[in-house]
């Protein structure tokens, strides 16, 4: 579904990318990880439209995406939540929702047929705060509600920036339910970027391992954290279980 060819990407002479690929296939969830500064959210920003990278080759499907922009990128099929919430904060919680789905509507009537808002909100239990300003939510609600809104666009590509910030365990684990329950239901490729590596290994098909602005390590999680290029990169952290 994603190609990510040799991407890169400097900043006032800074290499945020360099040469970063990776690929995800649809249905599969895969964990893009590394330590401060790695380069994971450049990365995802480069897929998604809102960086325009100096050289390499982003395709989803057959279609060349790079440097297209995020509109493009949305009407393709991309969809995405933010390491900072970016909510519609004085609409309301349905009307963020309704937002993605006109959009939706006008470039994917076919996706956009399969998609009820109704259900949408009970399933991420924002129904009873349908109409309360999207600004008045917790913390969790509103992330809860970034994820339904990225999914009333009925993506073929879901990009998830730290879903679980801020959350506890028992919210960790309720989220990455929800995440499985989005492949089961849309079939959409997602890819996940996220500090709480239980989190991560518990959710994910595939590791991504990225530092430097390069990606080191990609495979499946066993591999990915017996691989000395990792090992390196988080000494000092404890190896999740």
């Amino acid at each position: 579904m994603l190609s990510v060819e040799a991407v890169s990407k400097t900043f006032g002479g800074v290499q945020a990318l360099r040469q970063a690929s990776l690929s995800c296939a649809s249905g599969e969830i895969l964990g893009l990880i590394g330590p401060n500064g790695a380069g994971k959210s450049t990365l995802v920003n480069a897929i998604s439209g809102v960086l325009k990278p100096d050289a390499g080759s982003i395709r989803l499907a057959d279609q060349e995406l790079t440097g297209r922009g995020p509109e493009h990128c949305a009407r393709a099929g991309i969809a995405r939540t933010f390491q900072n919430i970016r909510l519609f904060k004085e609409l309301t919680v349905r009307q963020n929702v309704e937002v993605a789905h006109i959009t939706c509507r006008d470039v994917r009537p076919d996706a956009a047929g399969r998609i009820d808002i109704d259900a949408l909100l009970e399933q991420y239990e924002l129904g009873s705060a349908a109409d309360a300003p999207a600004g008045t939510l917790s913390y969790g609600n509103q992330r809860r509600l970034e994820i339904a809104r990225a999914l009333a666009l009925g993506p073929s590509l879901l990009l998830l920036d730290e879903p679980a910030a801020g959350l506890n365990e028992s919210e960790s684990e309720t989220l990455a339910e929800a995440i499985e329950a989005i492949r089961r239901d849309f079939g959409c490729a997602i890819i996940v970027i996220d500090h709480d590596l239980r989190f991560i290994n518990r959710l994910c098909d595939r590791l991504c391992v990225m530092d430097q602005g390069q990606v080191i390590a990609s495979g499946d999680t066993v591999e990915v954290w017996r691989d000395p290029r990792v090992i390196e990169v988080y000494v000092g952290q404890s190896q999740p279980s």
